[in-house]
C-alpha cells in the first residue's frame, strides 16, 4: 500500500465528498467522476489506487468491466451495501469494500411501516374516507404475538428484529452461520426455510443476491406462505420471482407486500406488479435518506485510515458469498 493514493470518487455527486476528504485527507490527489460513459478513459487517465463507487444509476450500464480492468483501482469502496454489480471480481487482484449498517435504521423503518400500512389497512381507510363511509366494525390488528421471519439476519435484520422485539413479536430467521443473537428467538441455517415460510405472519427478505439466493423465494415459497401474510422485500432485485409473486397476488393468497426491490429497475411501466392491489411499490429507495450519502462516505474515511497505516481494511466483501 501507498502512503499517498489516488482516489476517484464516483458518483451523481462527488463535489462535497471530494471537499470532505480534502479536510480529512489533505496533500492526497482525488477525482470526480459523476457520470457511467467515460469512466473507461478517466480510468486510464488518472490510475486511481482507490474508487469510492455508487451505483446511482442502478446496474443496467454500471461500469464494471472498466472498473475491474487493467487500469482498475486495487481498492473498490462500494457506497452501498449491495455488491451484485460488481459480481465476480477477482480477490487477489482487487479488494471490494461496501458501507453494510450505514442505512439499516432506515431500513428497518421502512419494513415496519409497511408492515404496519396492512395491518391498520391504510388503504381501506383511505377508500372509506373518499367514500365518506364510516366503517363501525373495523378493526385494528395488533403486531404483538404475530411470528416475524428474517431471512437475512444482517445488519438490516437485526436492526428490523431490534424493532419488531419493541412491539412484542416473535422472530425468527435464517442466516449462512447460525449463532444466537440479540431480539431473534430462533436462529436456522438458510436450508431450513422450507419449514418456516408457513410460520411467519410477515416475512422480510434482507438477503444479498448472490446465486444461493437468486430466485430463493419462488412460486412454491410463496405457496408455503399463510394466506394472509405479508410479505417486504428490502434485499436485492432478483431474490424474490417477481413472475409468482404476481400470481399470488391475483389469487388473493397474500394480505400484501411491499416491494422495495426489483429484478429490472427502474420497474417497467408495463409491469403487472403496477396494477396490483394490496401493494406497496417504491423505487428502491428505503435505504436513501437526507445525508447517507455523506454517512456512507464517512464509513469510507474511517476505512481509509486503515487504508494509511497499513491496517486490515474493514467490511470486506467475500465475492463468493456476496458480502
Amino acid at each position: 500500500m501507498t502512503n499517498a493514493p489516488r482516489i476517484l470518487v464516483h458518483t451523481s455527486d462527488p463535489a462535497p465528498m471530494l471537499e470532505r476528504l480534502a479536510e480529512a485527507a489533505p496533500g492526497i490527489e482525488a477525482r470526480g467522476h459523476d457520470d457511467y460513459e467515460g469512466l473507461g478513459a478517466v480510468l486510464a487517465e488518472f490510475r486511481p489506487d482507490i474508487a469510492y463507487s455508487v451505483a446511482f444509476r442502478g446496474r443496467e450500464g454500471y461500469p464494471r468491466e472498466a472498473l475491474l480492468g487493467a487500469h482498475g483501482p486495487r481498492w473498490i469502496a462500494v457506497g452501498g451495501a449491495g455488491v451484485d454489480h460488481l459480481t465476480p471480481w477477482d480477490a487477489g487482484a482487487v479488494t471490494v469494500s461496501n458501507a453494510a449498517g450505514v442505512a439499516a435504521p432506515m431500513i428497518a423503518e421502512y419494513v415496519l411501516g409497511a408492515v404496519l400500512h396492512f395491518t391498520l389497512d391504510i388503504d381501506g381507510m383511505a377508500a372509506d374516507r373518499v367514500a365518506r363511509h364510516w366503517e363501525r366494525t373495523r378493526l385494528m390488528t395488533p403486531l404483538k404475538g404475530k411470528t416475524l421471519l428474517i431471512v437475512g439476519l444482517g445488519h438490516t435484520g437485526q436492526a428490523v428484529a431490534a424493532r419488531a422485539r419493541a412491539f412484542g413479536m416473535k422472530v425468527i430467521g435464517t442466516r449462512a452461520r447460525p449463532q444466537p443473537m440479540e431480539n431473534v428467538d430462533e436462529v436456522h441455517p438458510a436450508d431450513a426455510l422450507p419449514g418456516l415460510w408457513g410460520k411467519a405472519d410477515i416475512t422480510v427478505l434482507s438477503v444479498p443476491l448472490v446465486p444461493g439466493t437468486r430466485g430463493l423465494v419462488n412460486a412454491r415459497a410463496l405457496m408455503a406462505m399463510k394466506r394472509d401474510a405479508i410479505l417486504v422485500d428490502v434485499s436485492r432485485g432478483g431474490v424474490l420471482d417477481g413472475a409468482a409473486l404476481v400470481n399470488s397476488m391475483r389469487t388473493g393468497h397474500l394480505r400484501g407486500a411491499a416491494l422495495d426491490v426489483f429484478e429490472t429497475e427502474p420497474l417497467p411501466s408495463d409491469s403487472p406488479l403496477w396494477g396490483l392491489d394490496r401493494v406497496i411499490l417504491s423505487p428502491h429507495c428505503s435505504a436513501v435518506y437526507e445525508g447517507w450519502a455523506m454517512r456512507s462516505f464517512a464509513l469510507f474515511l474511517d476505512n481509509l485510515g486503515h487504508w494509511l497505516r497499513n491496517e486490515p481494511l474493514f467490511n470486506i466483501v467475500d465475492p463468493q458469498r456476496g458480502y
